[in-house]
């Protein structure tokens, strides 16, 4: 496998980074300002109703067994984590996908000092939203049959022991899918081209996907996990995947 780890997951800091760049500050505000209200509701949400059925089912355990709910709890939190970090970051992409488009392609412009034939500013990335709309559903339908097969492995005796490791890899892969895929469809590439791509360089991307995964579930570093990880999804487009 080609690529490295380390290498790919330092792309999320530099994305970060970059942020703070004056040509990149505008295209960050719409999809910031999305992500903060999707995630702050959602997250309160879901907090909510997971400490309510956790508290009704661990009160089931007999007091003999209390010591599994320090193992219950690590395992439930880092699964549910994982899997709600993925759906919440993919609501947010649906909605905000052309300003993210258009915060990719000026981050590339940014980068490489060339000009990439896309959007070309805000009206043109509102004309684009259904087509935006239809790429994140694609990538939403991509996912859910391969997380129905982890959800069900899930509820397997013995086999879900595992099922924190494969959710927190199919996060790392999703992520990585769902970011490069905005460098590259400005670059009119095809679904099946990205993740081409990704297999091609699947350690850098794996690195890089796997600690969007992880920061995507932590409350508030997840507002600027989206834009941080559009310019660090672009920045790995250019320095490995495009080639």
């Amino acid at each position: 496998m080609k690529g490295n780890i380390a290498h790919g997951a330092g792309y999320l800091a530099r994305g970060a980074t970059l942020l703070k760049h004056p040509s990149l500050r505008l295209f960050v505000f719409i999809p910031l300002l999305v992500n903060i209200v999707i995630f702050g509701g959602l997250i309160w949400y879901g907090l909510s109703y997971l400490d309510a059925m956790m508290d009704g089912w661990l009160g089931k355990i007999p007091d003999w067994l209390n010591f599994i709910k320090w193992i219950i709890w690590p395992l439930v939190g880092l699964t549910v984590s994982l899997v709600t970090g993925y759906l919440f970051t993919a609501v947010a992409l649906l909605i905000a996908s052309p300003f993210n488009a258009l915060l990719a392609e000026k981050a590339e412009e940014l980068v490489t000092g060339k000009p990439v034939d896309s959007l070309e500013g805000l009206g043109a990335a509102l004309m684009a939203m259904p087509r935006g709309i239809l790429r994140e559903l694609s990538k939403l339908l991509y996912y859910l049959p391969m997380a129905a097969f982890v959800l069900i492995l899930s509820f397997i005796p013995g086999l879900n022991v595992v099922a924190p490791v494969l959710w927190f890899l199919l996060g790392a892969w999703m992520m990585s899918i769902q970011f490069v895929d905005y460098p590259m469809d400005n670059h009119q590439l095809s679904f099946a081209d990205v993740k081409e791509a990704v297999r091609a360089r699947r350690l850098s991307s794996m690195g890089f996907g796997g600690v969007v995964a992880l920061c995507a579930g932590i409350p508030v570093v997840n507002f600027f996990v989206v834009p941080a990880a559009v310019v660090g999804a672009t920045l790995l487009w250019c320095e490995e995947l495009s080639q």
